[in-house]
């Protein structure tokens, strides 16, 4: 049991067959980005907040925030990303808003992807995702139950033995990782773009990397790895090399909407079968409301929005 009062699906379905039996039934790979900024929630959000603190009041708007947008998209997505620095910015109670929205989105029967880009080596690695993905062994034979996320993301620059740490926390609970490969943002291309001796990039050498770790362990449904790799919608021409050289990895897409990328230049993510692309939406989804021509309530907007991804990504399929 998380922290967060939702039991994770356990037992011996591979974590890639789980979600590939959630995109199927919702017949979506839109996953909603929650990055919660507490000046610019949805209003309602804001007049529901209470608290002692400035931070127990801004904790409490978050939760509202976040809980109002899972409830306003949630028929149109397969999965939530919250963006776990923005939950930890706002110290303990910021946590605890985190649990609850995890708690949120496994009662909608969502997939909860912990956005928190850890990387560090084996010991810390392991101590991460025993926080977020898996449990902590205790006092006396006790368990501490982590955060209960399906899936985080990590990055890869201390080498395979850290993400192999990560991994074995994962495959001892049933949980996934993304690692970032070729990311959406400009500042990508000074380090992961860099050519190597043998002529390859510096992403190409990770993906090789998450390729080998993920083919440690298939799912024997899908066919689909427990280690997935992030690539930046921002970059679509980056995609066919990077299903040459993860055959079975899932894809984690960034960058569709506010940061300029575009669904319908996706495809070659798709090849493997629907579930080995997700398509992640944050702000165009959230402040869907203030485009001009959108409707104006937040929830509305946010709808409408999530239901023209859903179709226009899964078209590619």
């Amino acid at each position: 049991m998380s922290p967060s009062g939702a039991a994770r699906p356990t037992g011996d379905v591979h974590v890639a067959d789980r979600l590939a039996a959630i995109v199927a039934e919702r017949e979506s790979q839109i996953v909603l980005g929650l990055d919660p900024d507490p000046a610019r929630l949805w209003p309602d959000a804001v007049r529901a907040a209470d608290g002692t603190t400035p931070a127990a009041r801004a904790a409490a708007a978050v939760l509202a925030h976040c809980r109002a947008v899972i409830d306003a998209v949630g028929d149109a997505i397969v999965a939530v990303k919250p963006q776990v620095a923005c939950f930890e910015r706002l110290g303990a109670p910021g946590w605890a808003a985190l649990g609850a929205t995890v708690a949120h989105a496994r009662a909608a029967g969502l997939f909860v992807l912990a956005d928190a880009k850890r990387g560090d080596i084996d010991v810390s690695a392991t101590a991460y995702a025993q926080g977020l993905i898996g449990a902590t062994p205790g006092l006396d034979g006790e368990t501490i139950p982590g955060l209960g996320a399906d899936a985080m993301t990590v990055a890869p620059y201390m080498g395979a033995d850290t993400l192999g740490s990560f991994a074995a926390v994962g495959r001892e609970h049933g949980a996934g990782l993304f690692v970032l490969v070729r990311t959406s943002n400009p500042g990508a291309a000074d380090v992961e773009d860099a050519r190597l001796a043998d002529g390859g990039a510096v992403w190409h050498r990770v993906a090789q990397l998450v390729a080998r770790l993920g083919a440690e362990h298939l799912a024997p449904e899908s066919g689909l790895a427990d280690v997935g790799a992030v690539l930046g919608a921002t970059e679509p021409e980056h995609l066919a090399r990077a299903r040459e050289l993860l055959p079975h990895a899932i894809f984690l897409l960034p960058g569709v909407g506010a940061q300029g990328g575009r669904v319908e230049d996706l495809a070659p993510a798709f090849a493997p079968g629907r579930a080995a692309g997700l398509v992640t939406a944050s702000r165009s989804l959230v402040r869907a409301h203030e485009q001009p021509g959108a409707p104006a309530s937040p929830a509305a907007a946010a709808r409408a929005e999530a239901e023209r991804l859903r179709t226009a990504a899964w078209a590619l399929g």
